[in-house]
């Protein structure tokens, strides 16, 4: 059996995480037993919601054990299978963590997923085609709930979640509007994801003036919100929401330090009678078979454009998520392995 690379997390953080919070240690893969597969990963997920797992505290996610393998994403391939589910050269997802190899049981609902490469590139199952996608999905269907010519808000818009937005809402006849950090990913959000508009917030010293900002590009208010970010870019938006909007809060990145988030203009959600949901898509499994055919869809026929930023080596890993918190990245953020 192959020596396996594995980064562990090694301590918890305190305020910002660092890269001393990780460990890189070798161990021997263990052998098969009945029933097992063996894969070998080619490229990890790093995601945000990673960094609240990392955190001893009470939250949607039991906390990210210490002394264990990092958890996340995979994909990769089978290399050797004990389970008559799965075959030698097969494509896979799971959850195998931020190691070169894993050791899946093959018996267990939801471990392990073949997927097609024909037409849709193995990565684009860890982002558009996977779990940001259906995120994505699921906040935009289910609970923003559009109609055509509404207008749908996304921040991080041009990350792994945002990027699928905009196809799904555009697929739905919406008005679709994006915010994200910088000229360059601006452009990208309207010429290549098909945003009606994006707004750069880093213009913008504070929630006033980029609320101002948000109102020219919405004329008509805003009908659906999707939030990954929160603070300064909720503030913002909750002024320019139409009555009996609908707010989806996926991700708070702007509080994962552990830094307080006040709420400038808590009364607006009266006022306006807004529905405010969070949600944690592993929780709604049934929805998943229906969005990813859409997902796939929109991908094969090139109606979807995942950008990927890719990092090398696992090695590589604590350094592309530390810069993953800070907005470093452009898409998906993953770390190829192979």
């Amino acid at each position: 059996m192959p020596l396996n690379q594995q980064i562990l997390l090694d301590s918890r953080p305190t305020g910002e995480a660092v890269v001393s919070n990780f460990k890189q240690v070798s161990s021997e893969t263990p052998a098969l037993q009945d029933g097992q597969v063996l894969v070998r990963h080619h490229f990890l997920s790093l995601d945000p919601y990673m960094r609240g797992r990392m955190n001893d505290a009470k939250s949607y996610a039991a906390p990210q054990p210490l002394g264990q393998v990092m958890l996340g994403g995979t994909a990769g391939e089978v290399v050797e299978s004990r389970s008559p589910k799965f075959q030698p050269g097969d494509k896979v997802v799971g959850m195998g963590g931020w190691q070169q190899y894993s050791v899946v049981d093959a018996e267990q609902p939801g471990a392990l997923r073949k997927v097609d490469t024909t037409h849709v590139p193995l990565s684009h199952y860890l982002g558009a085609v996977g779990m940001p996608g259906v995120t994505a999905w699921y906040g935009l269907v289910k609970i923003i709930e559009p109609k055509a010519g509404q207008t749908v808000v996304v921040s991080a818009a041009t990350g792994a979640v945002g990027s699928a937005f905009a196809a799904l809402a555009k697929a739905r006849g919406c008005r679709a509007v994006g915010i994200a950090g910088g000229p360059e990913k601006c452009r990208y959000a309207v010429e290549e994801l098909g945003f009606d508009a994006c707004i750069d917030y880093k213009l913008h010293q504070d929630a006033a003036s980029l609320s101002n900002a948000l109102k020219g590009v919405c004329p008509d208010g805003i009908d659906g919100y999707f939030e990954n970010v929160g603070g300064m870019v909720l503030d913002a938006v909750l002024p320019r929401m139409n009555a009996f909007g609908r707010i989806a809060l996926c991700g708070m990145i702007a509080g994962y330090d552990g830094q307080p988030m006040p709420l400038t203009h808590p009364a607006l959600i009266l006022t306006n009678r807004l529905k405010v949901q969070g949600f944690i898509v592993s929780e709604h499994m049934e929805v998943w078979p229906e969005a990813l055919k859409e997902l796939g869809t929109l991908v094969a026929t090139d109606k979807l454009r995942p950008r990927e930023s890719v990092a090398q080596g696992i090695e590589a890993a604590p350094e592309a998520f530390l810069g993953l918190l800070k907005g470093k990245n452009f898409g998906k953020q993953l770390v190829k392995l192979i």
